[in-house]
């Protein structure tokens, strides 16, 4: 999601610095304006400069008022604090709504990895991929986690699917193939095979990231609609 300025001393939270807005202009798609007028509306919010978790929870339950938000929440806000200061300033905000807003479906399963990935270390196991399945199930109040929609059953096909082909690349080297066979046993997703897997796999990105699913049907059908136009001239 792009860098945040790492300029010495405390950095202030209020002021945009020249630092941060030359980030944001090479890190987004908003002009000058477009982010001074971001800013404008992020400080009317946030007088402080800073989006705390109880804030950031509060926009959440208004979007999802008969879920429960909570864990999901503290998934996105951790993969939003990028320096883990417990609080997201303007640049940290603006690179992750740039992102959902106007980035790739790469940069958007970056993003969705990077939820997925709690402790930062560039790889989700079982256990990270059972706890967000289960938080999105609160997120959406989905009540059925029976038979093949239990979030076990859904981790099992993840892992499944994003592990299978490799890209035919395991027979590149004796060590590359030691290398995926370990991750494969001990239920390991590694941030490339996340994003491969899920620019393959069209049900692997409704299930872990649907925002980047829609928009790829939307991009599908305004192409198919073109292409019809286009016969017709």
């Amino acid at each position: 999601m792009g860098n945040k300025a790492s300029g010495k001393g405390k950095k202030n939270s209020i002021t945009l610095s020249a630092e941060d807005l030359n980030i944001l202009k090479a890190n987004t798609h908003y002009t000058e304006e477009e982010i001074l007028a971001w800013h404008s509306g992020f400080l009317k919010d946030c007088p402080m400069g800073k989006l705390d978790k109880k804030q950031f929870l509060a926009v959440y339950r208004r979007f999802y008022p008969e879920g429960k938000a909570d864990t999901y929440c503290n998934f996105v806000f951790k993969a939003f604090d990028t320096d883990n200061n417990n609080w997201i300033d303007f640049t940290e905000f603006l690179l992750a709504v740039g992102v959902s807003q106007h980035g790739n479906l790469e940069e958007k399963l970056k993003m969705a990895f990077d939820i997925y990935d709690q402790n930062k270390d560039g790889q989700i196991n079982r256990k990270d991929m059972i706890q967000i399945i289960e938080a999105m199930y609160d997120l959406a109040n989905e009540e059925d986690r029976t038979g093949e929609k239990s979030p076990d059953k859904r981790v099992d096909l993840i892992m499944q699917r994003l592990n299978k082909d490799k890209d035919g690349l395991i027979i590149l080297s004796l060590f590359f193939s030691i290398i995926q066979l370990f991750l494969i046993c001990i239920d390991i997703v590694i941030r490339d095979e996340f994003i491969q897997g899920c620019l393959r796999d069209e049900l692997l990105r409704k299930i872990l990231a649907p925002n980047t699913a829609i928009a790829s049907e939307n991009s599908e059908t305004n192409a198919t609609t073109l292409n019809e136009e286009n016969e017709h001239i």
